[in-house]
């Protein structure tokens, strides 16, 4: 039995319409490195992705208005009909899962059990390190999702890392000093596997292994949310079968301004966003 049937993750949904897209929602731009990954591993799916830009970053924001930004997201996403949900905002996943899964009849993916189910199972010292938002910091999503794990687990909120990715900033001189300034304290609990427990966090993945060290794994909440999404999807037969002469669909939506998404977006993930509409929630 898989890990998604047995921890009661897989909704009482009936059969799904593969020919529906995937929605993916997230906060700002953190999720694009969600919808590659996913795109990656599910390369006939179609993808409606909302970026609520007008209203990020969440991290600082209340757990409240967090669960009322997202929850109205996902029911944008929801209007347009799609088979699953990926919270792909590890702010809104830690702020609402509970909220989510009651509210929607679809499957329901998030970044957080995932990712600590992968920590538990490759940490070789029980030391797991997560950095987060502060809103994620806050909730103690990750503390919960390995309560019945052996680990022992250090978070550290990374506030300054979503600005400097939304700023369109992965590399340079002062990424790299407020990373040592953030990491240091993990450092010193000895910690060998780090979840980066926010969707933003893999784009400067390069400054976070240098200075943890080749020693230290990473785990990418991106990564495994699309590996779940995989298993999920693979598990409810709702998978789209390759179809000669067709390419799958990728549409981008943000409540913020279109064309500064496209522009930002670009310059994180390369030609993976094409054109940008507005979506008023």
């Amino acid at each position: 039995m898989s890990s998604e049937l047995s921890t009661g993750l897989l909704p009482a949904v009936g059969k799904i319409d593969s020919r529906l897209p995937i929605g993916i929602f997230d906060s700002g731009f953190g999720g694009l490195t969600v919808s590659r990954a996913v795109t990656d591993l599910l390369p006939h799916e179609d993808i409606i992705y909302l970026g609520d830009t007008a209203r990020a970053p969440y991290g600082p924001r209340t757990i409240a208005e967090v669960r009322k930004f997202a929850l109205e997201g996902l029911d944008w996403l929801m209007d347009q009909g799609v088979k699953a949900l990926v919270v792909a905002c590890n702010s809104a996943s830690s702020a609402a899962l509970r909220d989510i899964r009651e509210r929607y009849s679809v499957p329901v993916v998030d970044v957080i059990i995932p990712a600590a189910r992968r920590a538990a199972k490759i940490t070789r010292n029980g030391r797991v390190g997560v950095i987060s938002t502060t809103a994620t910091d806050k909730s103690g999503a990750y503390f919960d999702a390995l309560a019945a794990s052996n680990v022992r687990l250090y978070s550290k909120p990374c506030p300054r890392f979503v600005e400097f990715v939304e700023e369109g900033i992965t590399s340079g001189d002062e990424v790299l000093e407020v990373t040592r300034e953030y990491l240091q304290p993990l450092k010193e609990k000895n910690v060998d596997t780090l979840i980066l427990g926010c969707t933003h966090y893999p784009l400067l993945s390069g400054a976070i292994s240098y200075v943890m060290g080749e020693e230290v794994a990473l785990v990418s909440s991106s990564d495994e949310c699309a590996r779940s999404a995989f298993a999920i999807l693979t598990k409810l037969e709702g998978l789209r079968d390759a179809e000669p002469d067709r390419s799958a669909e990728h549409r981008f939506f943000t409540t913020g301004d279109p064309s500064k998404f496209a522009g930002l977006g670009s310059r994180l993930v390369g030609d993976f966003v094409s054109r940008v509409e507005k979506a008023e929630l």
